[in-house]
């Protein structure tokens, strides 16, 4: 618990001289593959607007468009970097482990039929949100698609944090609790909205 606010203090003190630019900057590192945890970003920024150094709006657009500079970081280095090296380790080695470039053709098209919906879902999962845009990036999905569904669920997300921050940023422990609580939440919504998914396209 030291620990956590010695973060928490240091936080809200890089906000205060860095402003909405820090957390635009946090957030698209924490949407790469760099293991900051936005739970630790967001909510004091949000508390700092409580305090009215900062506004809430402002810091829930700077954490979302930070979220979406980030993910386009990994689609682009996915898909221009990570697709041609896939795909030549498949045609030289993959005899070797079963893996056929059909397969990975075959991966491709489902994304391209289901990227969008595993696109939002996986931003407002923990543990997806920081490698959602990677399998994107190999599959070719439509960039103005990613990028709607990532700001979709990057703001749902972001938009969570802050108002957590907002209202128990000054109570650690009630801070605590509902982050763990929403974050139960959100997994349940996710397999909700998975199971309506799955049914909508079979009737389909």
């Amino acid at each position: 618990m030291e620990f956590i606010l010695q973060v928490i203090n240091q936080t809200l003190s890089f906000f205060e001289k860095s402003g909405y630019w820090g957390i635009f900057f946090l957030m698209a590192l924490e949407s790469t593959l760099v293991p900051i945890p936005s739970e630790i970003i967001i909510p004091p920024a949000a508390y700092l607007a409580y305090k009215g150094s900062l506004s809430l709006s402002g810091v829930i657009l700077s954490g979302t468009l930070g979220s979406l500079a980030g993910s386009l970081f990994n689609y682009f280095m996915a898909l221009r970097i990570g697709r041609p090296l896939v795909i030549y380790f498949i045609k030289k080695y993959g005899k070797f482990l079963l893996i056929t470039e059909k397969a990975f053709y075959k991966v491709e098209d489902f994304w391209n039929n289901h990227g969008h919906i595993s696109t939002f879902i996986g931003r407002l999962l923990p543990g997806f949100r920081h490698i959602i845009s990677i399998p994107a990036g190999f599959a070719k999905m439509n960039l103005y698609l990613f990028s709607f569904f990532t700001i979709l669920g990057a703001g749902i997300w972001c938009s969570f944090l802050a108002f957590c921050g907002y209202f128990f940023g000054k109570n650690e422990v009630l801070l605590k609790e509902y982050l763990q609580k929403g974050s139960y939440g959100f997994i349940v919504f996710c397999i909700i909205l998975i199971v309506f998914y799955i049914k909508f396209k079979f009737k389909k």
